[in-house]
C-alpha cells in the first residue's frame, strides 16, 4: 500500500515538473538571457498561472487540445478552432485575418483581428477559453456529486451512504450543521442551497487546479475575475434580502447624534463597510489559491535554474524540490477546503448580518400567554389577589 502511494506521488511529481522542461526547452526567445540557455522563470510562472485559448498537453507543450474561439470581427461573428491561431499562426476566415497578440503586443495573449498591418482588438470575445472550460468541468462535477447523493436517498431511503456518496454527505452535513444552521437558525434552509453550491463549487475548482493534467491544471480560483463574481453574489444576496433593521443600522446607526450630524461619519463607515466585505472575500481566496500555484511552480523551477551549475548541484536540488513541492501540493489539498470553508462560513456571517430583526422587532411580538405569564411574574401582588 505504502509503495503504491510512493509510486503516485512521484508520478505525480513527474508529471508536473514535464510541463515546464517542455516550456524551458522551448524556442529561445530574443532576450540575451534565454539565448545563453537560462530559463525564463517569470514568463513560465505567467504562463502556466493563466488563461489560454488552447488546453496545454503536459507531455509535448507544443501540442494543446483545441478550444472554441468566438469573437465578433470587423465583418461580423467568427468562430474557429484555437488551434488555427496557436504558435503564432494566422488564421484567415473570409475576409478578416485573426491571430494571438504577442508579448510586446498591449493585446498579449489576447485574439485580434489584423486590420491595414495592425492590431485590433474584436469588439466581443466570447471564446471558450482554459478557465471557462474549467468553470463547466467544475460545475458539471459539482451536479454529479450532489445529484449522486439525492438518487441514493431516493432509492435507499434513510440508509446511509458509502465510498464518495458517503463522504460527499459527511460534508454537506458538516457545512450545514457546523456552520449555516447556528448561524442562520430559522433561515437557514432560505440560504442553504446557495452557500453549500459556493462551497463545493470553491473546493472542486481549487482541487481541479491542484491535477497538472485534463480536467485539470485550470488556475481558477487563482484567477481575481472568477473570485469577484463569487463574492458579487454574495454581495447581492446579502444586500437584495436585508431587512429594514440592516438599512436603519447602515443609514441611521444606534450612535451619539454627534457621530451622524452635521458630519454623517459613522454612514460613511457603514456604507464603505458594505463594499468592504465582498473586497475582502474577492482578495482572500484570489491571493491564497494564487501563493498555493506560485510556490509550487517556483520549487519545481529550481531544479531547471540550477542545471546550468553542474550534475551534482543539481541533483540536490531535484531532490530538495521534489521533497518541497510533494510537502506543498499536500499542504495545497488541505489549503483549498479550508479557502472553500472561509468563503462560505464569511458568505454566511455577511448574509445572517443582513438578517437581524433588532431587539424590538424580535421580542416586541410575543404570544399573549407569554405576555400574562411575564405580566403576572413581574406583579406578585396579582396572584395575591387571585388567591
Amino acid at each position: 500500500m505504502k509503495r503504491n502511494i510512493l509510486t503516485a506521488l512521484a508520478m505525480a511529481i513527474v508529471a508536473l515538473m514535464l510541463p515546464f522542461a517542455a516550456q524551458a526547452e522551448k524556442h529561445p526567445a530574443d532576450s540575451t538571457e534565454q539565448k545563453s540557455g537560462a530559463v525564463d522563470a517569470q514568463g513560465i510562472i505567467f504562463e502556466h498561472l493563466g488563461d489560454r485559448y488552447g488546453w496545454e498537453v503536459p507531455f509535448n507543450h507544443h501540442k494543446s487540445i483545441p478550444l472554441p474561439v468566438i469573437v465578433w470581427g470587423s465583418d461580423g461573428l467568427h468562430v474557429f478552432s484555437s488551434s488555427r491561431v496557436e504558435h503564432g499562426k494566422e488564421y484567415v476566415d473570409g475576409n478578416a485575418t485573426f491571430r494571438v497578440a504577442g508579448k510586446d503586443s498591449p493585446y498579449k495573449g489576447k485574439v485580434v483581428e489584423i486590420i491595414d498591418g495592425k492590431e485590433v482588438k474584436p469588439s466581443l470575445d466570447i471564446s471558450i477559453t482554459k478557465n471557462v472550460c474549467g468553470i463547466f468541468i467544475a460545475v458539471l462535477l459539482v451536479i454529479w456529486a450532489i445529484l449522486d447523493v439525492a438518487r441514493w436517498h431516493r432509492t435507499q431511503g434513510m440508509k446511509g451512504p458509502r465510498k464518495m456518496t458517503g463522504a460527499v454527505e459527511f460534508v454537506i452535513l458538516f457545512i450545514y450543521d457546523g456552520v449555516i444552521k447556528p448561524t442562520l437558525k430559522t433561515k437557514a434552509n432560505k440560504f442553504a442551497p446557495y452557500l453549500l453550491t459556493v462551497f463545493f463549487f470553491i473546493l472542486v475548482m481549487n482541487l481541479l487546479g491542484l491535477i497538472v493534467v485534463f480536467p485539470g491544471g485550470a488556475n481558477l480560483t487563482g484567477n481575481i475575475a472568477v473570485t469577484l463574481v463569487l463574492a458579487i453574489i454574495t454581495f447581492l444576496i446579502t444586500n437584495i434580502f436585508a431587512t429594514k433593521h440592516y438599512w436603519k443600522e447602515i443609514f441611521n446607526p444606534d450612535v451619539p447624534w454627534w457621530l451622524k450630524w452635521p458630519i454623517p461619519i459613522m454612514p460613511i463607515i457603514e456604507i464603505f463597510g458594505v463594499f468592504t466585505k465582498p473586497a475582502a472575500l474577492t482578495v482572500r481566496l484570489f491571493a491564497n489559491m494564487m501563493g498555493g500555484h506560485m510556490i509550487v511552480i517556483v520549487l519545481t523551477l529550481l531544479i531547471f535554474i540550477f542545471a546550468a551549475m553542474g550534475p551534482v548541484v543539481t541533483g540536490a536540488t531535484a531532490v530538495v524540490s521534489i521533497i518541497f513541492s510533494v510537502f506543498m501540493l499536500l499542504i495545497d489539498v488541505l489549503v483549498s477546503f479550508i479557502q472553500a470553508y472561509v468563503f462560505t462560513m464569511l458568505s454566511t456571517l455577511f448574509i445572517a448580518l443582513g438578517q437581524e430583526e433588532g431587539h424590538d422587532e424580535h421580542h416586541g411580538e410575543q404570544k399573549p400567554e407569554h405576555a400574562a405569564a411575564v405580566t403576572t411574574s413581574a406583579n406578585p401582588s396579582l396572584n395575591e389577589s387571585k388567591i
